[in-house]
């Protein structure tokens, strides 16, 4: 095998993993970390949980590649993935995922806690199983019931360092939850004809796309309620008060703007937005954790 050839695989195996979407679960999950404890964070715990989180969330990602690869090659935004594209196999990818997810829960369950195990390997089975095999073919609210799964690292992390699960976790969940639908249905709306076009029953494809803005509208202010619990319960202070009214003024106007707009390119905007938004957020959680006012 060539060195090309080499590194072809080697990308192909990492590109599996959707990096950015684990750094993204894997960065709310260290904001649970470091909101479960006043002081500073255990080097073991953070360390080894953090690694255990990522490698199970890689695991999801390289099943779901395999579970959804036919549905993949016939969309114009997945189609160059390393299964539709041959750069790997099923048996090789699903390999790959298996040997993940089992280092992922002997390292959570030797090196952190069983009972952040026990709750990454039923999130990875709620997205990789639940969702991809079952919800998202069938029901358009696919994207709202199998969320479950990606709001759960900020408990799987929370759960590293204290091995327990506290309210305060669960309102971290709660804003990833409500989240998840504003966020996947813009870019349900911007591709909408290929998931129709694969049969697939996303909101826009069955409802149509007049009603799923106005769903994304009710989920926005759904969201901006539940992100005012972290200041409400005193988990947070007014630092995080004032930057979440922030990003929370964006993501209402971008929601408002999806109403009377035609141009689906600002569903596209949102999407982008909404990812941003989520980093942002956690992100100010952290600054404020440790700055509070």
């Amino acid at each position: 095998m060539t060195t090309t050839s080499l590194k072809q695989r080697a990308s192909a195996f990492l590109d599996l993993c959707k990096p950015r979407v684990v750094a993204l679960i894997v960065f709310t999950a260290m904001v649970g970390m470091a909101l479960s404890t006043p002081g500073l964070l255990p080097l073991w715990q953070f360390v080894w949980g953090s690694v255990g989180i990522a490698l199970a969330a890689a695991s999801a990602a390289a099943l779901n590649h395999v579970i959804d690869r036919r549905v993949d090659a016939r969309m114009t935004r997945t189609r160059h993935r390393p299964l539709p594209t041959g750069v790997l196999n099923e048996r090789q990818a699903v390999g790959f995922a298996l040997v993940l997810a089992i280092v992922s829960m002997l390292v959570l369950t030797l090196l952190v806690n069983p009972l952040t195990a026990v709750l990454t390997f039923f999130s990875l089975i709620g997205y990789a199983v639940v969702y991809t095999v079952w919800l998202k073919r069938a029901t358009s609210q696919n994207i709202v019931i199998g969320g479950a799964a990606g709001a759960a690292p900020p408990v799987l992390g929370w759960a590293a360092i204290t091995g327990e699960v506290h309210a305060f976790a669960l309102i971290l969940f709660l804003i990833i939850f409500a989240w998840t639908p504003p966020h996947f249905w813009a870019l349900a709306i911007y591709r909408r004809e290929e998931y129709a076009g694969v049969g697939l029953p996303m909101l826009p494809v069955t409802h149509g796309v007049k009603f799923t803005r106005w769903q994304i509208l009710f989920y926005t202010i759904v969201l901006i309620l539940i992100t005012l619990l972290p200041y409400l319960t005193g988990m947070s202070g007014l630092i995080y008060l004032a930057g979440t009214c922030v990003l929370n003024a964006g993501f209402l106007g971008y929601a408002i703007a999806l109403l009377n707009n035609r141009n689906e390119r600002l569903a596209m905007d949102m999407f982008n937005y909404s990812v941003l938004y989520l980093m942002a957020l956690f992100a100010i959680l952290l600054v404020d954790h440790y700055l509070k006012i």
